[in-house]
């Protein structure tokens, strides 16, 4: 008999994406491609605290059905030095006719009105982080005035 998943927090991350100088693409077989750079940022958790450093880049496709398909990289330095390789897919879309006419014109919607869910997964040789090597994580987010935020939660 299958059980319910559990999880515990992982951390609080704050992305500083640069949408001025974002890449558009245009019209790719899978919808409208836009790359996006990550200049920074930062991490907390009760395990793991530090800084996303400014070599981060977001590939985004919007799909034909209004989803947002999201493929981050990003490199994370903890506050004692080590660094681990970060990666996530996942989706966003706005939940209602009223949020989805706010982002086109170019206005922050509430998270309660917005779906962005990713899966994260980690790399790092440090000794002290390996267990990351392991995890199976989730998350989910929204997008503030200077990037996105994003709350991620390690499945037990």
């Amino acid at each position: 008999m299958f059980k319910e998943l559990k999880s515990k927090h992982l951390m609080s991350m704050q992305l500083n994406v640069a949408f001025d100088r974002a890449r558009q693409i245009g019209a790719v077989p899978l919808g409208r491609r836009g790359i996006y750079p990550v200049d920074g940022g930062r991490f907390e958790g009760t395990r793991l605290k530090g800084r996303v450093l400014g070599d981060g880049i977001d590939w985004v496709t919007w799909r034909a059905d209004r989803v947002m398909t999201i493929d981050v990289r990003l490199a994370l330095e903890t506050h004692d030095g080590a660094l681990i390789a970060m990666s996530y897919v996942g989706l966003s879309y706005q939940l209602t006719d009223e949020a989805r006419a706010a982002v086109r014109r170019g206005e922050l919607v509430a998270y309660e009105d917005t779906y962005v869910r990713t899966t994260p997964r980690f790399e790092t040789s440090d000794p002290r982080y390996e267990w990351l090597n392991r995890v199976i994580a989730v998350a989910n987010g929204h997008r503030e005035q200077e990037g996105a935020m994003y709350e991620v939660f390690e499945i037990i």
